[in-house]
């Protein structure tokens, strides 16, 4: 097995230096940013095996953060932080953490988790996150936000690009109208499956050699939607 780079995303100098060093001195390779954008940036360039991440950042905050790798991307994370309260360790759980370790901490018990979180990565990856999906004319990169079509860039607008990433990340999976609208509006009420024949009818213009007949986003009668299985 290659050794695993962890990525470590603190403004704290002395916290780098000791996840660094209990990383390196398991065999792995650290990766460092002091900011939340930095992070972000390396996190899409390197493709780290896990992600250790500060709550406390000078330019965002822990959760987005969260949320934002976990769009796209299967990668363990590992939260650090000073606060204390259950509200937090939820909030940072509910927005895609897989661990939560309270500062200060022991190197010891930072290793254990560590190797915990990278044994439980043997998930498969996110389809179109960390690996760009290819089907047959259509390329889908959920981490650089990109989608083309015979090479040519597709122009998506916000609610049509939201609902390919969350078809695209569950492929092969039936996710229900409900599902789908409350992961792309964010609300409970409304006619859900209006609103998304509109856009699936939107989407599938783009991006289906035929519309009439998709062969990408596919239809569960009375049900819901699936993009077709990736993996």
């Amino acid at each position: 097995m290659n050794a695993p780079r962890i990525l470590v995303i603190d403004d704290e100098t002395a916290i780098r230096s000791i996840v660094r060093a209990a990383v390196e001195s398991e065999g792995g390779t650290a990766l460092e940013a002091a900011n939340a954008r930095t992070g972000l940036e390396l996190a899409r360039r390197e493709r780290p095996s896990l992600v250790v991440l500060d709550l406390g950042l000078p330019d965002e905050d822990g959760a987005t953060v969260c949320s934002a790798l976990r769009s796209w991307s299967a990668v363990p994370i590992l939260v650090l932080s000073a606060r204390h309260s259950d509200t937090e360790k939820a909030k940072l759980l509910d927005a895609g953490a897989d661990d939560y370790l309270t500062k200060p901490f022991s190197t010891l018990e930072l290793q254990a988790r560590m190797r915990a979180q990278l044994r439980r990565a043997g998930m498969g990856p996110v389809p179109g996150g960390d690996r760009p999906v290819e089907l047959g004319n259509v390329v889908v990169n959920l981490a650089d936000r990109a989608v083309t079509r015979d090479g040519l860039p597709v122009h998506l607008t916000p609610t049509e690009w939201e609902l390919l990433r969350v078809l695209v990340a569950n492929a092969g999976r039936t996710m229900t109208h409900q599902q789908l609208f409350d992961a792309v509006w964010g609300r409970h009420h409304g006619d859900a499956q209006q609103y998304l024949r509109v856009y699936i009818a939107h989407l599938r213009r783009k991006l289906e050699t035929d519309a009439i007949r998709p062969q990408l986003i596919l239809t569960e009668g009375g049900v819901g939607y699936r993009f077709v299985d990736v993996r």
